[in-house]
């Protein structure tokens, strides 16, 4: 059967830079454990189990150069498998307390299954996770790409040159990773400025994305909206979010997560159970936290202590509901489209990936189902990568898209603000001072151990950039740790600036700053350096 149109999903999966091997448990370093059992691993199996069955799931996946960088980390692979062996010792406890509940008892089972499935995936691809994601794209099934180094809000970055080492760092880590060029850049919050074109297109990128208003107030009205591709002046394709597709996926409170049958994220066994039975399971410092481990699901507009427990089957016959839901409103969308303006549109659905699984613990479950669905009734839709788009689509109009963002208000507010612009000043100094001595040392023939120490320096500088610490300190989640990264990579890279110029390098400071933060491993600090001008 022929397609009326077609759907782009595309799974945005990052995490900042976590890596603290001075420590043996710390806090920051779960957000990476969760990602990986409660996301990454439930992905991976979906994927796995619909090739199984002969169904190509078409989909596109971003994985940013610092999560890369996080799941082949052997430090950090030690301390998950930990992580994941104390969850199963837990579990097997909470199955003998609970023996004579089998409401909750059938909910530890589930979680029995979660992690034991994450061991043994860990197991199967000896702790890379990379691995069967590359499989995957070799054999056609996905199409993944990458994002900024480190997730940096392009916009918000005044150097030029800074932004040419953000897209040309991460254009270098795909190839090492993925053994071939990538195609695709997520823009970090989907974030754009007309500056970007010009360092995509030279780092040999040739799509990108965009949030809605990037193209619906473009410099030309499209009379096909967000529901087809564009091109920019230099070539670069565009695709542009639907808003009203990913709303449905994506809003707790207008969306399906926030059905009462789905698991409740917030309440949590690490702050419900006995403190002296959950003890071992915390951090050195004994202070509650999540577990993991949730028994009650939304159940609607309550209290916390008043949600009823979680049901697993019940959640399950919602997903099917709303898997068929979001297939027939996208045919109904598809068939309005194709009418009102004789398009095959393609509708585009951009997503973090954390939302599947670990936000949203059925939402893996819902992604399956809908991929079976097309296939099972024979539906006029098709899922394509957005390589396949381009391959097959019409000629794209030429476009410049506006400034803009997925963020709060479609802007840079949640980046910068009053809560987190005491950053800025620290990290405009330190570019600066970083594009100074790579200009300086750009032609020179340079002793081993200064060369590491501007190419680590360039490290902290990316480092510093990161979106995430302004955005935790606006949402005033980990507020401190965020401030304190922006300070210590800042001072790292200053520190390390000035002892290259004066020629007394810290040879077991670096080694330890290297062993840290040890992303991106043929860095070169040229990138920072400037241009000539003709």
């Amino acid at each position: 059967m022929s397609s009326k149109g077609s759907i782009l999903f595309l799974l945005h999966a990052h995490l900042p830079y976590i890596n603290h091997p001075e420590h043996e448990n710390f806090l920051e370093e779960n957000w990476f454990f969760e990602g990986v059992v409660e996301t990454y691993i439930p992905l991976i199996s979906v994927l796995d189990r619909l090739v199984r069955d002969g169904i190509r799931p078409g989909i596109a996946i971003s994985i940013s150069p610092t999560l890369g960088a996080m799941l082949e980390n052997e430090q950090l692979e030690n301390k998950l498998r930990k992580y994941i062996d104390a969850r199963l010792e837990l579990l097997e406890k909470e199955v003998v307390r609970l023996e004579r509940d089998p409401v909750l008892l059938k909910t530890v089972r589930l979680y029995a299954q979660l992690y034991g499935e994450a061991a043994e995936m860990i197991r199967k691809y000896s702790g890379d996770l990379i691995t069967p994601l590359k499989q995957f794209q070799h054999a056609g099934h996905i199409e993944i790409i990458t994002t900024s180094a480190t997730h940096a809000v392009l916009p918000t970055l005044a150097h030029p040159e800074a932004l040419r080492a953000q897209i040309a760092a991460a254009a270098d880590d795909y190839l090492d990773r993925f053994n071939q060029k990538a195609e695709g850049f997520w823009l970090p919050e989907c974030a754009y400025d007309p500056r970007l074109q010009t360092y995509l297109k030279l780092a040999g990128f040739k799509y990108l994305f965009t949030e809605s208003h990037a193209v619906n107030l473009g410099d030309s009205a499209p009379k096909n909206g967000v529901y087809a591709s564009y091109r920019t002046t230099n070539g670069l394709n565009i695709f542009a979010r639907d808003s009203e597709s990913s709303r449905e996926v994506w809003s707790a409170k207008f969306g399906y997560p926030g059905d009462p049958a789905y698991r409740e994220f917030y309440r949590d066994m690490g702050y419900d159970a006995d403190y002296d039975y959950v003890k071992p399971y915390l951090g050195a410092d004994g202070t509650r936290r999540s577990l993991g481990l949730k028994y009650h699901r939304i159940t609607g507009e309550v209290d916390l202590a008043q949600k009823l427990y979680y049901d697993s089957d019940a959640a399950n016959t919602v997903v099917e509901r709303h898997a068929a839901q979001f297939l027939d409103r996208r045919m109904k969308q598809v068939d309005e489209l194709h009418a009102s303006k004789g398009i095959r549109p393609v509708i585009v659905g951009c997503y973090d990936a954390e939302l599947f699984g670990h936000w949203w613990f059925e939402g893996p479950a819902f992604l399956e189902s809908v991929l079976r669905k097309i296939r099972t009734d024979r539906l006029p839709l098709q899922f394509v990568t957005p390589g396949e788009y381009l391959n097959s689509c019409p000629e794209p109009v030429e476009l410049n898209p506006q400034i803009s963002s997925w963020g709060e208000n479609g802007y840079f507010d949640p980046w910068l603000n009053e809560s987190n612009d005491s950053i800025y000043p620290k990290v405009l100094d330190v570019t600066d001072l970083m594009i100074e001595t790579a200009n300086r040392f750009r032609n020179q023939d340079l002793p081993s151990v200064t060369l590491r120490a501007l190419n680590q320096a360039a490290r902290e500088v990316l480092l510093a950039q990161s979106s995430d610490w302004p955005f935790l300190m606006y949402i005033g989640s980990h507020s401190q740790y965020a401030a304190q990264r922006v300070d210590s990579h800042t001072a790292n890279a200053a520190r390390l600036l000035s002892e290259a110029l004066e020629k007394r390098v810290d040879e077991k400071a670096l080694a330890d700053l290297e062993k840290k933060n040890s992303l991106f491993p043929r860095l070169d600090f040229r990138l920072f350096a400037s241009v000539p001008k003709l």
